[in-house]
Formats: C-alpha cells, sequence, structure tokens
C-alpha cells in the first residue's frame, strides 16, 4: 500500500494559483513584482501564461 500512494503523489496536478492580472485561478501563474500595500507587508503578485505574454511580463527572477 505504501507502494500506491507513492506513486499517486507523483501524478498530482500542480497547484491551481490566482493571476492578479485577469483576476481568475491559473495554473500556470508565476511570480511577477512585489506591490506595496499602506500597511504591511508588500503583496508579491502572479500572471498567468496568457496574461504574462500578452502583457510583456517577466518572471521574477528570470533577469
Amino acid at each position: 500500500m505504501a507502494t500506491e500512494a507513492g506513486a499517486a503523489g507523483a501524478t498530482l496536478a500542480p497547484p491551481i494559483q490566482w493571476c492578479h492580472w485577469h483576476v481568475g485561478s491559473s495554473q500556470t501563474a508565476r511570480p511577477i513584482r512585489f506591490a506595496g500595500r499602506r500597511s504591511g507587508p508588500p503583496v508579491l503578485l502572479y500572471a498567468c501564461a496568457p496574461c504574462r505574454e500578452q502583457r510583456h511580463l517577466d518572471v521574477r527572477g528570470d533577469r
């Protein structure tokens, strides 16, 4: 049974994240940039592949 659980874990889909540009969920969302807030730490914004291509957004750390 331990073997079956290990094999099932290897086929899991990537986690669904949020695209801040089209305001919806996406499996291709990657971190783009930080956005400031009035209080608290900045928020990391994510964009999906179609939004990154359409808006010419660079993935954070790929520069």
